[in-house]
């Protein structure tokens, strides 16, 4: 049964913002210097003929998403033309109701032949776009639907996720049914979300520790350069590190490296990220065991292990129980559904890193399925600047994780959210370890866009319904 609060996309615009690193950062095979933003808005309607506009941006993180042997340039190109061909699928696409409703429908009947139409453009058979990579696109266009449908009623998106706005309950999209006939989103998020958030700081696999490794061609442009700066300077308490997966004795000394530094400056937690580099389980449970064994202060630190093993679980079905007695293990890249997540669980993951870049619809019901089944979250970023940031840590807020959000766009491109941080400056500087989220209210996401003052290119693609 249809509400009259319903809607449906009747336009869409899209806009490329390229934005460049001040330091490379270094993760799994690949290093980032920079990168495209996109950004969408979409114009929903309302039965009665109301109509409203809504925002959603995620950076194409192409080394992320997609990475191979392909130049890439060559992938870049391809998620641009997707972004393009999601733009025109939107704005004709004739589903109505809530946004996760939406949403769902959009993922599972017309982004399964937009990436295979991809696929064919590019001829790229040997390595053809993920499915990940699909996602990125698609969650531009996700986000800013349920960004308008708040606007549209004048209400926080995040108070709009229950029986009052959703024509289904959880039952119609997670398994088993019967776990979740009667339940919605709104059941398993946070009552009162916090205004304050631990932020987590990453260290990249190219960023300088000591001032030994200084080469004089760093940025001399006011931002740390090396770590212990960075914790000084943001009072941080969480540090996430990325490893290589395969080079045990690099990671190992990584991983003591960083602890050493951290020890004395009074930093809390560790995570360690292997960005799906790892074949095997022991590998994990070696570097572990010898950390315990040389290092227990470093390894007590370790709150968490980050997704070591290939993406595709499917075609990857490692048994994992024995890393994930040692620490939690969380899955990231693998993380696309809840379906997923569900064959992870039973291969022994215990965790899941949700991401706004995976759409905003399926963040919340592979967050809701997690829960509902006793797993541990963790929001991540994606070097999130602009608006993407706003999006990713009221996730954080508002589904509840082990421990705050990752946030890292201010180590890497701090200057290109200089207009959005005039409004939000709690989220775009770390303070005492923390981002500071007062800043955010309003309906939809809270974004605040008629004060921020940032100047767009002209749109890169412009579509309305028939």
């Amino acid at each position: 049964m249809k509400r009259k609060t319903d809607i449906r996309v009747r336009a869409t615009r899209l806009y490329f913002l390229p934005v460049t690193n001040r330091v490379p950062l270094k993760f799994g095979t690949e290093t980032v210097t920079s990168v495209t933003c996109a950004r969408g808005c979409v114009t929903v309607e309302e039965a009665n003929g109301r109509r409203a506009e809504g925002w959603g941006e995620t950076p194409l993180s192409v080394q992320w998403v997609w990475p191979g042997a392909l130049p890439y340039e060559t992938r870049h190109e391809a998620m641009k033309r997707l972004c393009v061909l999601l733009a025109e699928a939107w704005a004709g696409f004739s589903e109505s109701g809530h946004p996760i409703e939406i949403g769902h429908a959009f993922q599972a009947e017309v982004l399964p032949g937009l990436t295979k139409r991809i696929r064919q453009e590019t001829a790229l058979d040997a390595d053809p776009l993920p499915h990940l990579a699909a996602l990125v696109c698609c969650s531009v266009f996700d986000l800013a639907v349920h960004d308008a449908y708040g606007n549209l009623h004048n209400r926080p998106i995040y108070s709009m996720y229950s029986a009052d706005w959703m024509n289904r309950d959880l039952s119609a999209y997670l398994e088993p049914a019967a776990d979740f006939r009667g339940k919605y989103p709104a059941d398993f998020l946070v009552k009162n979300s916090p205004k304050r958030l631990p932020a987590w700081h990453l260290v990249g696999g190219l960023d300088l520790l000591e001032p030994s490794e200084l080469t004089g061609n760093e940025p001399k442009d006011g931002y740390p350069v090396l770590l212990r700066d960075w914790i000084g300077r943001d009072g941080l308490k969480c540090l996430k590190i990325k490893l290589r997966g395969s080079d045990r004795d690099w990671d190992y000394q990584r991983l003591v490296n960083v602890g050493r530094i951290a020890i004395p400056e009074k930093v809390e937690w560790l995570t360690a990220d292997f960005n799906c580099t790892v074949r095997e389980a022991k590998y994990v449970n070696s570097l572990l065991d010898r950390l315990q064994k040389e290092h227990p202060a470093i390894h007590k630190m370790i709150l968490y292990v980050e997704q070591p093993f290939p993406y595709d679980l499917e075609a990857n079905p490692i048994d994992v129980h024995s890393v994930s007695e040692r620490k939690p293990l969380f899955l990231d890249e693998s993380a696309h559904d809840w379906r997923l997540v569900r064959l992870g669980r039973e291969l022994g993951w215990t965790g899941v890193a949700l991401k706004t870049c995976k759409t905003q619809t399926g963040a919340l019901l592979a967050g809701c399925w997690s829960k509902a089944h006793g797993m541990s979250l963790m929001v991540q970023d994606l070097t999130n600047p602009m608006l993407a940031q706003i999006s990713h840590v009221l996730l954080a807020a508002n589904v509840g994780t082990i421990m705050g959000v990752e946030t890292n766009s201010m180590q890497f491109y701090p200057e290109a959210s200089a207009p959005e941080a005039a409004v939000h400056p709690g989220l775009y500087r770390r303070k005492d370890g923390q981002l500071e989220l007062s800043s955010i209210h309003g309906p939809g996401f809270g974004y605040r866009l008629s004060e921020i003052k940032r100047t767009l290119p002209p749109p890169a693609a412009e579509f309305e319904a028939g």
